[in-house]
C-alpha cells in the first residue's frame, strides 16, 4: 500500500505496551488495580470476591492476567493468596501513556 508521506523510520516495539494495555482493557481488572493502589499493605483474594461483583474463579482470572502482565505480585499464606502492586506498575504505565501520547503529539 502506498502512503502519502514516506515512514519516518520510528519503529518502536509495542508487545509490552500491549500486553499492559490489554491487562489494563478490563473493568474489573481497572478495579482490582485501583484496590491495590489505595491499600496501604497487600489485598488477601478472598477481599477482592467480597468487593467485586464476581465469583472467585474467575478474580482469580483477573488477577492471573494482571500477574502475567507483571503488573501485580502475590504471596501464598496457607490457602490464601495476598497481592500487592507491582513496585514498578505506576511508573510502567505512566511511561506506557506517555510514549504513546508524545509521539501522536509529535505526529
Amino acid at each position: 500500500m502506498q502512503h502519502c508521506c514516506p515512514p519516518d523510520g520510528r519503529e518502536v516495539d509495542r508487545a509490552g505496551e500491549a500486553v499492559l494495555f490489554k491487562a489494563l482493557s478490563d473493568p474489573h481488572r481497572l478495579a482490582i488495580v485501583a484496590m491495590l493502589s489505595a491499600a496501604a499493605d497487600e489485598i488477601c483474594v478472598c477481599n477482592f470476591t467480597s468487593e467485586l461483583p464476581l465469583n472467585q474463579p474467575t478474580v482469580s482470572h483477573h488477577l492471573r492476567i494482571l500477574r502475567e502482565a507483571a503488573l501485580v505480585t502475590c504471596e501464598r499464606r496457607g490457602t490464601w493468596v495476598y497481592y500487592r502492586l507491582s513496585s514498578d506498575a505506576g511508573a510502567r504505565i505512566a511511561s506506557a501513556v506517555s510514549s504513546i501520547l508524545s509521539e501522536a503529539i509529535a505526529a
